[in-house]
């Protein structure tokens, strides 16, 4: 399968997603999520396919929404757009009846966040940088993220993620269990294709049953949850606040917010 947005490769019953806007930081927009759409397809339909693994083409896993997008027009439906396209690929990977693996490989923020949590496992660069990063600029967490990242690591850590939002890198998210394990940056796709294909040698039926029960246990909200980020979603798009947190970001300035 060949797409503009992501790159497909399979080898030894492991197919790996590279999302393929390194330019942009593999910034999410409607094409790259197609994409995205198009190829978990792929892979649930494909026999050969045991274990899925994503990563990011560049420096970048993935930066969250594409700014680009918010510039102009109703902003409030253009985040209501994007997230009701983002949200099939979050479910996509939980119904995947395979073993999805995020490979980690450089800057992890906001839906790359979300879309890091939705897989099974996280291997992580030691080099990585992340940030919730949604509050920062006045939106509310999406695809996702207020169930997965609170699974991983907790509902005090996840509150203090959305209310203060500092930085963190790859050994604090290992330290409060947010990825399954950092190594060096050259040894990633080694590492992280190891786990892989030892997966892929494993009892596909009973990783498949195991999935379908885990979700059925921890992620039973899931897709309620997403339609209550979407609504939160449109309802701050069209605040004060959030025109505020764009200026800010644009003139790279703290923001100042009014409440309203």
């Amino acid at each position: 399968m060949q797409l503009k947005n992501v790159i497909i490769n399979k080898v030894d019953g492991v197919t790996v997603i590279r999302l393929n806007r390194p330019k942009d930081f593999n910034s999410l927009n409607f094409e790259l999520i197609g994409d995205m759409c198009k190829a978990l397809e792929f892979c649930t339909d494909d026999i050969e396919t045991k274990v899925v693994v994503i990563t990011g083409e560049g420096k970048a896993f993935c930066a969250g929404g594409d700014v680009s997008l918010f510039r102009d027009g109703d902003v409030g439906d253009t985040l209501r757009q994007l997230i009701k396209a983002m949200n099939p690929v979050i479910i996509g990977i939980r119904r995947m009846p395979k073993p999805v693996i995020a490979m980690l490989n450089g800057v992890t923020a906001a839906g790359g966040m979300s879309l890091a949590a939705a897989c099974d496992l996280r291997i992580c660069s030691s080099s990585v940088k992340f940030k919730q990063a949604y509050t920062a600029w006045g939106l509310v967490p999406d695809a996702g993220w207020s169930i997965l990242v609170p699974l991983l690591v907790g509902f005090g850590k996840a509150s203090e993620m959305v209310y203060i939002d500092s930085p963190f890198g790859a050994i604090e998210a290992l330290e409060f269990g947010f990825v399954t394990k950092v190594v060096d940056d050259d040894k990633l796709e080694k590492t992280t294709m190891d786990i892989a294909r030892k997966i892929a040698e494993g009892p596909s039926v009973t990783y498949a049953l195991t999935k379908e029960n885990l979700n059925s246990a921890l992620f039973s909200l899931l897709e309620r949850q997403l339609e209550l980020e979407k609504v939160g979603m449109t309802a701050v798009g069209r605040t004060e606040d959030l025109k505020e947190g764009m200026t800010a970001f644009a003139q790279k300035r703290k923001p100042v917010f009014v409440g309203r």
